[in-house]
């Protein structure tokens, strides 16, 4: 029997886990709809998914006439974070969710005793992998429909996925792992925290630490992008297309091996700055600047410049203190990097545009 796509059209906590079971156990996949959206886009992303149920907050099932079908074995539709273009949806089929679910298992070496907490976007697939992770393994789990520091550190879990800007709000000493995912991760991270490297397509993160999980494999080509394959990847969009070469999925990101056999992944292609000739990363000089006295909050993007081709600008969120000046950001920079990965321009912007896991959207950054 063909299944149907249930939109999810509702917070976090057990009717949302609730809701997931009783789709699967019809045969039905689930999309779930961000709360955060206002009513028409909601409208809006549900009819591009082409779901054929939404399910409301009061429990509503409201059949919609433009839905469409899904394969046998599906499970989930995920939209993508949409930070390069709109966002697409992920299908991601049962044997994909459970293969992540034990590879992710295996690595941290959860029990049977541990306690997954899902305090992340659920629409998102960093959030919702800790649901779907916990309702695979029969591990306990606690979902709350927002991150709020104090519920976080009153459930008492073990185990935890963050993003940077949520670990810097919590103990993170209450957990014995935190999984670390979405934007680039502190200098100072925590010794219990596990960065993963993933994207919606793969279904979470899949590689812990530089490491591959069981499983998976990785590859960078010669033009340094990487490539990744495994069982827990996607069967196609949404829309039918099927990004996978060979069962490889090129994932827009440029890559290296280190000496000790880590991946370290440098960013998005469309993320390099090349200003006179020569390479500049965005993350690491953001990694400088945020400790710059007067800044709140910092991207680094490259602006069309006629001489430089792009010109390194900061994007600076001041604090109470009031912006530095151009001079003491460049100073900062160029103490531990070449000088011309000093920024050479500088905006004040009162918000950084980001995705709901905390990655920058550079190409908004230009229009501001």
């Amino acid at each position: 029997m063909t299944g149907r796509l249930v939109a999810l059209d509702l917070p976090g906590g057990p009717a949302f886990v609730d809701a997931i079971r009783d789709a699967w156990d019809g045969g039905d996949a689930v999309f779930p709809v961000d709360q955060r959206l206002p009513h028409a886009a909601k409208a809006a992303v549900i009819a591009s998914m082409a779901a054929a149920i939404v399910v409301d907050a009061s429990g509503t099932a409201t059949v919609l006439d433009d839905g469409r079908a899904v394969e046998p074995g599906d499970a989930l539709v995920v939209a993508t974070s949409g930070s390069t273009g709109p966002p697409k949806g992920v299908v991601l089929t049962h044997d994909a969710v459970a293969a992540s679910a034990v590879a992710t298992s295996e690595r941290l070496g959860v029990t049977q005793d541990d306690h997954w907490l899902a305090c992340l976007p659920l629409a998102h697939v960093g959030g919702l992998a800790v649901v779907t992770r916990a309702m695979v393994m029969a591990t306990s789990l606690t979902v709350l429909p927002v991150f709020d520091p104090v519920a976080v550190m009153a459930v008492g879990a073990t185990h935890v996925s963050l993003v940077a800007t949520a670990l810097r709000r919590i103990d993170p000493t209450r957990f014995r792992t935190i999984v670390l995912g979405g934007s680039a991760p502190p200098a100072d991270r925590p010794a219990n925290c596990v960065t993963t490297y993933g994207m919606t397509e793969t279904g979470s993160g899949v590689v812990y630490d530089g490491r591959p999980l069981a499983g998976v494999e990785v590859r960078v080509d010669a033009a340094g992008e990487v490539h990744l394959r495994g069982p827990m990847l996607l069967r196609s969009y949404r829309d039918g297309t099927d990004p996978l070469v060979d069962g490889w999925l090129p994932s827009g990101d440029l890559g290296r091996w280190l000496d000790d056999g880590r991946l370290h992944v440098d960013g998005r292609r469309g993320d390099l700055l090349i200003t006179g000739g020569e390479n500049v990363w965005p993350e690491p000089v953001e990694a400088i600047l945020r400790a710059v006295p007067g800044i709140a909050d910092v991207a680094v993007a490259g602006v069309p410049d006629e001489e430089w081709g792009q010109l390194v600008t900061a994007f600076v969120v001041p604090d109470d203190l009031g912006a530095p000046g151009l001079d003491a950001v460049r100073d900062a920079v160029k103490e531990t990097m070449p000088a011309y990965c000093a920024p050479r321009r500088l905006v004040l912007v009162d918000a950084i545009p980001r995705t709901a896991l905390g990655k920058v959207r550079r190409a908004d950054l230009t229009a501001l």
